[in-house]
């Protein structure tokens, strides 16, 4: 019971982060373009920080399920008197995931730093630029977490 719990809390935490990365992507900008260069900055500033917010949680949520699982295999294997060889999806899952929280990290303390320093300072040329590199990498981080699904639903 324990098990099923930590991995409905592990895919659900998933899909905030990736699904939130659609949403800003795919319809927030799009839509928020329509603005001028203040009002569009400081909507995606505000939407962004409640979503880091999140993310932040979410990666909390994601480590700790995701270790505990594999650790509670790993147990039950050694228990048995097997060896425990993790399979090569979580290996791939573990890995990617791990860059995609580091890319996050980069996102959230470098360029959303520079984002909400433009903010507070009226520099709208600036907040573009770093909006513009946080695009960027979210595009790069959902392409991650889309092979990541890929992988774990395709190598089952």
């Amino acid at each position: 019971m324990i098990f099923a719990a930590l991995k409905l809390a592990h895919v659900l935490a998933v899909v905030v982060w990736i699904g939130g990365m659609v949403f800003a992507h795919f319809f927030l900008r799009p839509a928020a373009l329509k603005l001028e260069p203040p009002q569009r900055i400081r909507l995606m500033h505000g939407a962004l920080q409640r979503f880091f917010a999140a993310v932040l949680v979410s990666i909390v949520v994601i480590l700790v399920s995701g270790l505990w699982m594999i650790g509670r295999v790993a147990k039950e294997s050694v228990q048995a008197g097997l060896g425990f060889n993790m399979p090569l999806d979580w290996t791939i899952m573990a890995t990617l995931g791990l860059i995609m929280m580091a890319i996050f990290g980069h996102i959230r303390f470098a360029l959303f730093k520079r984002l909400s320093k433009a903010v507070a300072g009226s520099d709208w040329a600036a907040g573009g630029a770093a909006l513009a590199s946080i695009r960027t990498w979210v595009g790069i981080n959902l392409a991650i977490g889309v092979v990541i699904i890929v992988v774990t639903l395709l190598m089952v």
